[in-house]
């Protein structure tokens, strides 16, 4: 495979729907009240699915391309508070970054200047094509489990 059809691989897996649901699909029609509704069962809202894949991706974002990266601690800077109520601003800010910071890192992966198999200098021997991998692996999860809320919720087809 040459270096640029890897690359394209790369930014393609990052929006992937070929085998599960995307993240627009995943977001797009909940009602502004389901967003914080428990479900009998299930650890967490949508809203704190969201906001975790958005600190969480913007974290690894962070990460790949910050000399002066600081480690968030886990798990507290990675979830938004349990009792957390967004308003719709609130959701369509998080959607965005969410989408802005995916496309960054496909951005990444796509920059031929950046070798994909180095290590990050500021890290301890991550390389790119982990932290790209990982992202993309670490939101499917959670869209997984955006969908079974939603089902749980009744608001899923």
């Amino acid at each position: 495979m040459s270096d640029r059809a890897l690359r394209e691989q790369l930014a393609a897996v990052l929006r992937w729907e070929d085998a599960h649901a995307g993240f627009d699909r995943v977001v797009e029609g909940v009602p502004q009240q389901r967003w914080s509704a428990g479900t009998p069962g299930l650890p967490h809202t949508l809203w704190q699915l969201l906001e975790h894949i958005r600190l969480a991706q913007h974290d690894i974002l962070d990460f790949c391309r910050n000399p002066d990266y600081a480690e968030l601690r886990w798990p507290d800077d990675y979830w938004p508070p349990a009792s957390a109520t967004p308003t719709a601003g609130d959701v369509t800010a998080s959607i965005a970054a969410v989408r802005e910071d995916r496309e960054a890192l496909a951005a990444m992966a796509l920059d031929s200047g950046i070798d994909l198999l180095a290590r990050i200098p500021h890290g301890t021997g991550q390389t790119y094509v982990r932290e790209l991998l990982l992202a993309a692996d670490h939101s499917s999860y959670h869209l997984g489990q955006m969908v079974v809320v939603r089902r749980a919720l009744g608001i899923w087809d």
